[in-house]
């Protein structure tokens, strides 16, 4: 192909991908968790496909998409429904001044001893009128966000169940026929073969290790600890148990932002063994569940180094929302295998160059002589 032509189709290419790729942008969050689940969830298709003899690959796709529907999809649903109610009623209850959250503070502070006050006197904290009004604008404030985003979920139904629609659509072929695109998505990107590989086998490995193992543990800890909430008769467990799912995801912080402020007002008001009981499930179960299911769910292997960990996290969630915590460590992942194969790029290229050099320095390289 002419230099001309070759490049006029390469611009040709560019323009009508940046254009289809501006189509699908409105749904780019039904697309990207079809991919996603469709990785996690290829080997037990494969797993049903092998069982039905090959014979029918869409049979095997419909079932496990009846299996995704039922143990993910719906239970998020209910979740989600539930989790609107409580946030409603807990704005109820902070706009009438049935939860104070500065009256809650001035009870701890009047409990601690005389020897505190003066320390918190030194880092601003012992004007209780001043941090009373603040914390309790704040709680308002918050409350009326989560409020307003349930309220804008409710009013966008339909863009939420066509979104829905789409993703389970797009699950079904990414199912049944992804075993034929992966081989056509490889010979797309120009790189070397065990390049290409390697980049691939990344990228399933950190979704499946982000998705499986991450959220799995969130949402063990979040459960554990609403349902301990629940048992201490502390309002809105369910509220409580979600931030505390969505908390786990960050590391070196976790869920002990909550129940652990919650135990320091139990013990400092009065109440010894809700503190004690709320401390020791924190720590012994709560806290050492991570550190039981991360190894058999992601693999010591496969495991990106905390801070990168919580900073991709942090990062993803500002720029994509909450599709950002499987972005963020996803993109960081692959940043880090691609400078890990830049080694060996740069050799290979080095010694793709000697190759070319050689054999025009025998050329240029003057006659033997004749023999005698």
């Amino acid at each position: 192909m002419p230099t001309l032509h070759f490049r006029s189709f390469l611009l040709l290419l560019a323009a009508v991908s940046i254009a289809f790729i501006s189509i699908l942008m409105p749904f780019y969050a039904a697309i990207f968790w079809g991919g996603v689940l469709a990785v996690i969830f290829s080997p037990m298709q494969r797993r049903l496909l092998h069982l039905m003899g090959g014979r029918s690959p869409s049979l095997a796709a419909f079932l496990t998409l009846l299996c995704i529907t039922l143990i993910v999809i719906l239970p998020m649903l209910f979740i989600a429904a539930s989790l609107a109610n409580e946030v409603a009623g807990l704005y109820s209850r902070i706009n009438s001044g049935q939860l104070n959250l500065g009256g809650y503070y001035e009870q701890v502070v009047a409990a601690l001893p005389p020897s505190v006050h003066g320390w918190l006197d030194s880092f601003g904290l012992g004007d209780l009128l001043s941090i009373r009004e603040k914390l309790s604008a704040g709680a308002l404030q918050v409350s009326q966000l989560l409020a307003k985003q349930a309220v804008n979920v409710g009013q966008n139904t339909l863009q939420f169940v066509v979104g829905m629609g789409i993703m389970l659509y797009l699950l079904f072929f990414l199912l049944r026929d992804g075993a034929d695109m992966v081989p056509r998505l490889k010979r797309l990107i120009p790189l070397e073969d065990s390049h290409r590989q390697g980049l691939f086998q990344k990228f399933a490995t950190v979704v499946r290790a982000t998705v499986k193992g991450n959220i799995v543990i969130a949402a063990t800890q979040g459960l554990l600890g609403g349902l301990m909430f629940t048992f201490l008769g502390i309002q809105g467990s369910l509220f409580w148990g979600v931030t505390m799912a969505f908390l786990s995801l960050l590391p070196a912080v976790g869920a002990s932002l909550i129940w652990g402020p919650v135990a320091i007002y139990f013990l400092v008001t009065g109440a010894l063994w809700q503190g004690i009981v709320l401390i020791l499930f924190g720590v012994l179960v709560i806290g050492l569940l991570d550190n039981l299911l991360r190894p058999i769910l992601v693999g010591k292997d496969t495991k990106l180094p905390d801070y990168i960990v919580l900073i991709s996290t942090l990062g993803g969630m500002s720029v994509f929302g909450l599709n950002g915590f499987v972005i963020g460590p996803l993109f960081a992942a692959l940043c880090m295998a691609c400078w890990d194969l830049f080694p060996d790029a740069i050799a290979q290229h080095q010694q793709g160059l000697q190759r070319e050099i050689k054999p025009t320095e025998s050329s240029d390289s003057p006659p033997a002589p004749p023999p005698r």
